[in-house]
């Protein structure tokens, strides 16, 4: 699985609707509205790296309010709940 993250700036006026479709694509699993340089960040986790490009470009960036995303494909994933999850193999409850 091939995790990338999507900072993602927007026309302020539409920011919570603009969250909400993003949110519904297929591919992404969290959308967070932040504050700093850019309004959203999105969550994609796709099979293949081609599908990014369906993906980001093909259908994020034509969201009506969406001005521009900076993408950033993760190498590793490093997640407390997974060392939690190992730690916890062969432990009764």
């Amino acid at each position: 699985m091939i995790t990338a993250i999507v900072l993602v700036k927007t026309s302020v006026d539409r920011i919570p609707e603009i969250a909400e479709e993003i949110a519904a694509l297929e591919s992404v699993s969290e959308v967070f509205s932040v504050t700093g340089t850019y309004d959203l960040i999105a969550m994609v986790r796709v099979r293949e790296h081609e599908d990014l490009a369906e993906v980001i470009p093909g259908r994020i960036s034509k969201i009506a309010g969406v001005e521009g995303t900076d993408t950033h494909v993760a190498f590793r994933t490093y997640s407390q709940h997974d060392l939690e999850a190992a730690f916890a193999i062969g432990l009764d409850s």
